[in-house]
């Protein structure tokens, strides 16, 4: 059940026409009245032909009047408005059960208190089987106005208490996290101009597909105007930047004037000081192993930052001291899920787009997240989007192996801080990147498959799986994708690699349990591994663990910092007969 409070109006008589009239679209369905402050002698012009509209509304205006006679000030905004509506297959609730949700609507609102005889005047009025709208004008009847702060929450958590008391479809409580759903007016207005997005859903989409290419609030703006949007800073005497609105061309209210959005407005994360804070933090100082070890292109450098954050959230899930680290790396993933679907191929765009809109809820939660943790993820995400050239294709393979995996992880951090909304995000932004991951594979695997080793080759390549995996061993050579990860295997051995190391580092970095086809990730996670020259592994580590240690400025409370885990030590290479 959903309660959607509206921007408070000034028009009851207005209101209630629109209520009891036909509707937008002769939708409405003998409208009348369910229930009320008082229904005694209540006027209901639905069911009573000598009621009127104008007769109803001065009814509920009373208090609104005597107010405004007695301060000599007109009282502005007063009209409350609140549309409830069940969900489609909820059953067939009856006009008295209606009444009776209204009721616990209004009280949790604050229009109208238990017990309270000088509350708020309202009515429900229903004109349609599956919802009812209350109307109320805020002035008691002590003409004092009640107190509304915080009413859409507490609406909010009584839905869900109705839904659990009328055994209705059980949806997710709030946490301030959503993005404001598109008016009607919105909606309408977007379907007269023949766009497929309102404006407000247009502008987030550029906002979001801008960030990865900026560095810093200015620059972003910069980039936005480029992009033909409409832009209007707000700054202060010195000239700093203080806020900023965006409008889409053509969108004009009634009377010709472009129509501008605070970033605010558009998404709780786009507002001006949380776009600066994720922009223009620096990150920690980059380790001197790490410059050796630089991967050689971005999209390599991109898979590696996943590591980390794997790492973060594996590492923080159990310990509230590192969450704000592992929620940075969340955003910060779907900077580099926007950064692949911009550069990807184009049969692979639609699927990675896709799960960049489903994953921007799961960017943003309660938790506040400590940016500078994710400098390296976010860093990849700004070479991706400015690199000239597009992945080969065994490198985005194993980038969208990784984006798979770490969105798998991030849903999983959420679901265990009990994040309900932000879980189910991730959850189909996975289905997305599996999709594209398929597909991003495939070709690979064709010809992967295509020159698999001989079978003694084989046979010996089987037995480094069997030790070095023991306990997935025997779905890996059950896989379908294990000719192909054979023939990974001995290329990686002849370029100097050792297969049970790389086996060993593979499953170290992505547990294969719910893994649909473990094959295919180690294939991909091998391919990038194998292209660089055999590593130190000693240095390497160390490397992890000064860079996973240097992310957070506060050091962990009563725990060891977390640490990427490290690859085995090198053990000895069997002889192959």
């Amino acid at each position: 059940m959903i309660a959607a409070i509206k921007p408070a109006g000034a028009n009851t008589r207005g209101l209630l026409a629109y209520l009891y009239g036909p509707g937008r679209h002769d939708e409405h369905l003998d409208p009348h009245l369910v229930t009320g402050f008082a229904m005694l002698g209540m006027p209901d012009p639905g069911r009573d032909e000598n009621a009127t509209l104008t007769e109803l509304g001065h009814h509920l205006d009373e208090p609104v009047r005597l107010r405004n006679s007695e301060f000599g000030k007109p009282v502005t905004g007063h009209v409350w408005h609140c549309p409830v509506r069940a969900a489609p297959e909820d059953r067939y609730l009856s006009d008295a059960e209606w009444g009776e949700i209204a009721q616990r609507i209004v009280q949790a609102a604050g229009i109208a208190p238990a017990g309270d005889d000088l509350a708020c005047r309202w009515i429900a009025v229903r004109h349609a089987d599956d919802h009812i709208h209350i109307l109320a004008t805020t002035v008691r009847e002590d003409g004092r106005r009640p107190k509304l702060h915080d009413s859409g929450i507490r609406v909010g958590n009584e839905c869900r208490e109705i839904e659990k008391d009328y055994g209705l479809r059980r949806l997710k409580k709030g946490d301030r996290t959503a993005t404001r759903p598109p008016t009607q007016a919105e909606m309408h207005k977007a379907e007269r101009r023949g766009w497929e997005q309102t404006s407000r859903e247009w502008l987030q989409a550029r906002i979001r597909a801008a960030i990865p290419h900026t560095t810093s609030a200015e620059q972003l703006l910069a980039y936005l105007e480029a992009d033909d949007i409409l832009v209007k800073p707000r700054r202060g005497p010195s000239g700093d930047l203080l806020g900023y609105a965006v409008g889409r061309p053509g969108d004009l209210n009634k009377d010709g004037e472009q129509i501008y959005h605070p970033g605010g407005k558009i998404a709780p994360d786009l507002s001006l000081p949380k776009l600066k804070a994720r922009l223009e933090t620096n990150g920690p100082e980059e380790h001197p192993t790490a410059r050796r070890n630089r991967p050689t292109t971005a999209w390599q450098e991109a898979t590696e930052a996943l590591d980390i954050l794997h790492a973060e959230i594996t590492d923080t899930s159990a310990d509230g001291g590192g969450d704000a680290g592992a929620q940075a790396q969340i955003t910060a993933l779907g900077e580099l899920i926007e950064a692949t679907a911009q550069k990807a191929p184009a049969d692979l765009r639609p699927q990675l787009q896709s799960a960049r809109q489903a994953f921007a809820r799961a960017q943003r939660s309660q938790v506040r997240a400590e940016d500078r943790a994710a400098h390296s993820l976010r860093n990849a995400a700004r070479n991706i989007a400015n690199t000239a050239t597009g992945p080969d294709g065994s490198a985005l393979a194993a980038l969208a192996a990784a984006l798979v995996w770490a969105a798998i992880l991030a849903g999983r951090w959420h679901e265990a801080k009990g994040h309900a909304h932000q879980a189910d995000a991730a959850r189909r932004a996975v289905q997305h990147l599996q999709s594209a991951a398929d597909d991003a594979l495939a070709t690979a695997l064709t010809e992967l498959e295509s020159r698999r080793p001989k079978e003694e080759t084989r046979h010996t390549l089987a037995s480094d799986v069997r030790a070095a995996v023991p306990e997935h061993a025997g779905r890996i050579l059950a896989d379908p994708g294990w000719p192909a990860l054979a023939t990974v295997l001995a290329d990686a051995e002849a370029g100097g690699h050792k297969p049970h190391h790389l086996l060993e580092e593979a499953a170290a970095r992505r547990e294969l349990g719910t893994a649909h086809s473990p094959a295919r990730v180690l294939i991909t996670r091998i391919q990038h591994t194998s292209r660089n020259p055999a590593p130190n592994r000693r240095a390497e580590a160390a490397r992890l663990r000064s860079t996973t240690a240097a992310a957070f400025s506060v050091p962990y409370a009563g725990t060891q910092p977390p640490t990427t885990p490290s690859a085995p030590a090198n053990r000895p290479s069997r002889s192959r007969r």
